[in-house]
């Protein structure tokens, strides 16, 4: 056994190489982003060089705005496809959803903005008409 495991990661070089914590690379076991490749009997868990290459592809999903549940949709699709184009292709549609909840999100502050304008303008001549008076 010490043989596959000495090319192996334990979670303190796995945490290191990745840039992320412990309780990172735990909290993703949990959700079910990363798994650990072995499990010794003492409960220590081993990972390989696919559980960095998920590690670096989480993070470069979250840089593009991605959340932890869009990634969990979309991660194993880079896995399972050597091109990559299922992921992307699933990624582009969730940027595009994205973008379309975010005009529509314009659009309603822009409204609201403006009828805020209004009321300001409003209680402004209401009190200037009170001071008159």
């Amino acid at each position: 056994m010490r043989s596959v495991l000495s090319s192996l990661m334990q979670i303190g070089e796995l945490s290191e190489r990745a840039g992320v914590t412990h309780r990172t690379i735990h909290y993703y076991e949990r959700l079910g982003l990363v798994r650990p490749a072995e499990r010794e009997g003492s409960g220590y868990r081993y990972y390989d060089e696919s559980a960095l290459k998920r590690l670096e592809k989480i993070a470069a999903l979250k840089r593009l705005g991605l959340s932890l549940d869009d990634i969990a949709a979309v991660i194993d699709l880079y896995f399972a496809d050597a091109t990559g184009i299922k992921g992307k292709e699933k990624v582009l549609e969730i940027l595009q959803a994205q973008l379309s909840r975010t005009e529509t999100q314009l659009q309603e502050l822009t409204a609201f903005k403006h009828d805020l304008t209004a009321n300001i303008a409003r209680m402004h001549a209401l009190i200037a008409d009170a001071k008159r008076k």
